[in-house]
């Protein structure tokens, strides 16, 4: 590990690897550093993602897709359904990835473009000069490492102190994180190409329960519910857990991960001097459905290609970085964003017979030009 680097990036998840590797490949010195002692590991996520989303990035790979899924199916909370194939279900289908092994393949790219990676390194504090990001502080094996950066990416997470760092609000409300648990369950009867979401305000109080395939009789399945929704007896695991006892009680759990996902607005700003938030760090997971590996993988390589400009033209001021904020915004991404997070408010004063109606009124249609949206 050197000392200075023209670019630093925190985190090692899809959104820290894509920088990494699009800064290297522009020819700038890298370092990542990932907390964890293995990149990919723990999976806190649902693994699913579009196939056109994952085609902007890197090829499929048989090595890191769990399964090819062509059909969404919508349930309701009187069990009632209506589906959607491939070519009107957009991002809902694609592939449920291995994150284990797909994390670690975005990583390798990035070293091989030629950024250095450090497992078990933690950015403990930044380096400040005024307002300034200057680096930071890494913590490794119970040494500590003083690095300094032109540009620091902040790729690390819902948790991201970045940001707080910086001066800029990172503050997510009860009401606006959803808490999750999700098992990996094997020898289940499913339809291994069909992922399936189920509403009930019951069942799920302001999120969803999702069953995606995995392969052959196995299934990433979980639920999310609102922050507000959670207390002793009604914790997402609890909910997960019966929901699992009624539709798959002889289904072996192999798997336990929970987590938080912020389905709030994205930061006020993304970009303050010397640094650049992305991903989760910056609440880019997708308001709606909780997804967020596309979303960091894109501000990822949005943020890497403005550190690059930035650095090359010797001004890494906010003002400079604050294109990448602006670009993201404008991008279909961002206005998506907008969008979804209208929707989910919406959402949220439903309840469940309108939710029957709903699923009710979408039945015994055909739908081929319609999008999700």
């Amino acid at each position: 590990m050197n000392g200075s680097y023209d670019v630093l990036v925190v985190g090692g998840g899809p959104g820290g690897a894509v920088a990494a590797r699009t800064a290297a490949e522009a020819g700038l010195s890298v370092l990542l550093v990932e907390k964890r002692s293995a990149v990919g590991v723990p999976v806190r996520c649902a693994e699913g993602i579009g196939k056109d989303h994952l085609l902007e990035f890197i090829e499929p790979d048989p090595k890191f897709i769990s399964a090819e899924i062509d059909t969404a199916v919508f349930v309701g909370p009187d069990g009632e359904n209506f589906t959607l194939k491939s070519r009107s279900a957009g991002e809902l289908i694609g592939y449920t990835l291995n994150r284990k092994v797909f994390d670690r393949e975005l990583i390798w790219k990035a070293a091989e473009a030629g950024a250095e990676i450090q497992t078990h390194a933690r950015a403990a504090e930044p380096i400040l000069e005024g307002d300034r990001i200057c680096g930071a502080v890494i913590e490794q094996h119970g040494k500590r490492f003083t690095v300094r950066a032109k540009v620091v990416i902040a790729a690390d997470g819902v948790e991201s102190k970045f940001a707080k760092w910086a001066g800029i609000d990172t503050t997510i409300p009860l009401s606006e994180i959803e808490t999750c648990a999700q098992y990996v369950v094997n020898d289940i009867d499913i339809d291994e190409k069909a992922n399936r979401f189920s509403f009930s305000f019951e069942d799920a109080p302001g999120g969803y329960i999702w069953v995606f395939p995995k392969g052959n009789r196995c299934a990433n399945i979980g639920v999310g519910i609102l922050g507000t929704k959670s207390g002793e007896g009604c914790r997402a695991r609890d909910y997960l857990d019966r929901f699992i006892e009624k539709n798959y009680p002889n289904g072996k759990i192999t798997e336990l991960i929970v987590g938080g996902v912020s389905v709030c607005r994205p930061l006020a700003e993304t970009a303050a001097d010397g640094l650049l938030i992305t991903g989760d760090a910056a609440r880019l997971s997708d308001p709606l459905t909780g997804c967020g590996i596309y979303n960091a993988m894109f501000s990822g390589k949005l943020a890497a290609e403005t550190a690059v400009s930035a650095v090359k033209n010797g001004d890494t001021s906010k003002k400079a970085l604050m294109a990448y904020d602006k670009a993201w915004r404008e991008s279909g991404m961002g206005k998506a964003l907008v969008r979804n997070y209208a929707v989910k408010e919406a959402f949220l004063h439903l309840n469940d017979d309108k939710l029957n109606s709903i699923i009710h009124s979408m039945q015994n249609r055909k739908i081929e030009e319609i999008s999700v949206r």
